[in-house]
């Protein structure tokens, strides 16, 4: 796997002449986790759009591998950079197979059809995520967090280094939410660089190398998920009390104080 760095410096983003955030300095390279926290409206999903050049940038800059992201090609950026947006409806009736075989596109020349070996990259991500059976389903007729797990294997044979996931988990189960962080981990063993997004401190206790936390676009702290979501500045963020605890088998968990 080639080696990846997915950076931002003095970024500011946002929609036109609208910001949404100022001075965000992230950083995410081979082999990490980073996980971005916030509550709703804190500006991650712009960030993300931005780190992947569909919102240009209102100030500062992106830089991947050192390469201003300006300077490249989006078929470059693809090659580069995989993407999981939140699950949405499509519009048309594919395939479930025929929306996974979309993350091979980057490596394919213009008019080119998919080959044997796409497809069956296609299959064993499909497998992998244990939604192999889904594979002839219309993508427009299967539940939400199916459709989730279908853009995670899209992601997944896209063959980037570096991958970038916004809120990969949301509306999944608590078996498919097990099963997407712990394909995540297998990715970073692997040599992936991983930035995605959660709304759960559970979460990034469990995968995250490094945490970042966002409120109404800024960066108010970034470092080990121990240091970072502590019960004071997860209440600063969120506004309720928390309790932080580590269990017994060495897995810390985050949950919120119920007042009578």
């Amino acid at each position: 796997m080639t080696p990846a760095r997915l950076a931002s410096r003095a970024l500011g983003f946002g929609y036109g002449a609208t910001a949404v955030g100022r001075d965000v300095d992230v950083e995410v390279r081979t082999g990490e986790i980073l996980c971005l926290l916030g509550p709703n409206g804190s500006g991650k999903t712009t960030l993300f759009k931005t780190l992947l050049g569909l919102l240009p940038a209102q100030a500062g800059e992106v830089l991947v591998d050192g390469i201003s992201l300006a300077e490249l090609p989006r078929r470059e950026i693809a090659r580069r950079i995989a993407y999981v947006p939140q699950a949405h409806t499509a519009h048309f009736p594919f395939r479930v197979i025929d929306m996974v075989l979309m993350g091979r596109t980057a490596h394919l020349s213009l008019f080119a059809a998919p080959t044997q070996q796409d497809r069956q990259k296609a299959q064993d991500a499909l497998a992998l995520l244990g939604i192999a059976d889904l594979a002839a389903r219309e993508y427009t007729r299967i539940r939400g967090g199916q459709r989730q797990l279908a853009l995670v294997a899209r992601a997944l044979v896209q063959d980037a280094p570096a991958i970038v996931m916004d809120e990969p988990t949301a509306n999944l189960d608590f078996g498919n939410q097990a099963i997407v962080l712990s394909e995540v981990k297998r990715l970073a063993s692997r040599g992936l660089a991983v930035l995605l997004s959660t709304h759960d401190p559970d979460h990034a206790f469990s995968i995250a190398s490094r945490v970042a936390l966002l409120d109404g676009g800024t960066l108010v702290d970034q470092g080990t998920p121990h240091a970072v979501l502590t019960p004071s500045r997860l209440k600063s963020v969120y506004g309720i009390d928390v309790t932080v605890e580590r269990l017994a088998s060495g897995q810390t968990v985050c949950a919120p104080i119920y007042r009578a």
